[in-house]
């Protein structure tokens, strides 16, 4: 009887040793867990840069940074041998990109087709992230000026200045879904100051949408496709689809690709693109980016 009551004393006090110590451990695990500030991750990558083929990508180069970008693209794939298959022909792009801010980013570019000069900035307004910030995609506003110096087709009538202007605005809205796929989709709006032929519209609309998928470390595949509604859109004119590769050595960004368009800038790509991918009327061309640091990060 006497061990009955020793073991019984015995067994209540380890159950309430143990619900003590169960009870200490539960309070310090809160303790920890409240020291410790959630922190938000940012996706980062999402495109390789700032420019998927033709367009812009959500992505900006960084603070002080200065990105160097030429760009080609040589005549039609169909012009057969004699042209060596558009080798012979070719137009080409180089443009200044600078980042102000790492939001906040301009640049500016001339091309030989059209003798085109561009400018633009890029603004980021919200980042994709997760944990203590949770944001499902990445937005940007790029509102772009294209100033096309060709000589007027009629020196002899009243020409204007801003005859020449064209103003491009849109809305970058990107997502990474995973380290090798992301999507991207364009929303557009064009306005021209002047038009050709009166049944034209001055405002043309377009909705664009564009995708990489990483293939190995350094090589990825990228699409484009710029869908122009048919009521705000020129007359003639086809959709511009882009397919090509990026290759990333070092510094620098190899963009080989393949596009119905043979302007660089979003006047003339999103909105004058003429080839058809079914006849061969097909351009390939090229990117490099060079980025260089110029000023402070910090």
């Amino acid at each position: 009887m006497h061990l009955r009551k020793i073991f019984f004393i015995t067994l209540v006090f380890s159950i309430l040793q143990h619900s003590v110590l169960a009870q200490d451990t539960t309070d310090i695990m809160k303790m920890l867990e409240s020291d410790i500030e959630e922190t938000t991750d940012y996706a980062t990558a999402i495109f390789k840069t700032t420019r998927l083929v033709n367009g812009h990508t959500v992505e900006n180069v960084g603070k002080g940074v200065m990105d160097v970008k030429i760009s080609h693209r040589f005549g039609k794939v169909n012009g057969g041998g004699y042209e060596l298959f558009g080798l012979d022909n070719a137009t080409m792009r180089m443009g200044f990109d600078y980042g102000i801010t790492n939001y906040l980013m301009v640049g500016i570019g001339r091309s030989t087709y059209q003798k085109t000069y561009d400018a633009f900035f890029k603004v980021k307004l919200l980042r994709q992230s997760k944990g203590k910030r949770n944001m499902p995609l990445t937005l940007s506003y790029v509102p772009t000026i294209a100033l096309k110096t060709l000589k007027f087709e009629d020196p002899a009538r009243k020409n204007y200045f801003t005859s020449r202007l064209v103003f491009t605005h849109q809305l970058l809205i990107g997502r990474k879904f995973s380290e090798q796929t992301s999507l991207q989709l364009m929303p557009t709006y064009t306005h021209r100051n002047l038009v050709q032929l009166a049944a034209e519209p001055n405002d043309l609309i377009a909705i664009g949408i564009g995708g990489r998928q990483k293939l190995s470390k350094r090589i990825s595949l990228n699409f484009e496709y710029y869908y122009q509604l048919p009521d705000y859109k020129l007359l003639n004119t086809t959709n511009s689809l882009s397919v090509g590769f990026d290759i990333e050595t070092g510094g620098h960004v190899f963009q080989l690709h393949f596009t119905n368009s043979q302007g660089m800038s979003e006047r003339t790509f999103i909105t004058e693109t003429v080839g058809d991918w079914g006849k061969g009327d097909v351009y390939f061309g090229f990117n490099i980016s060079r980025v260089f640091t110029i000023g402070k990060n910090h």
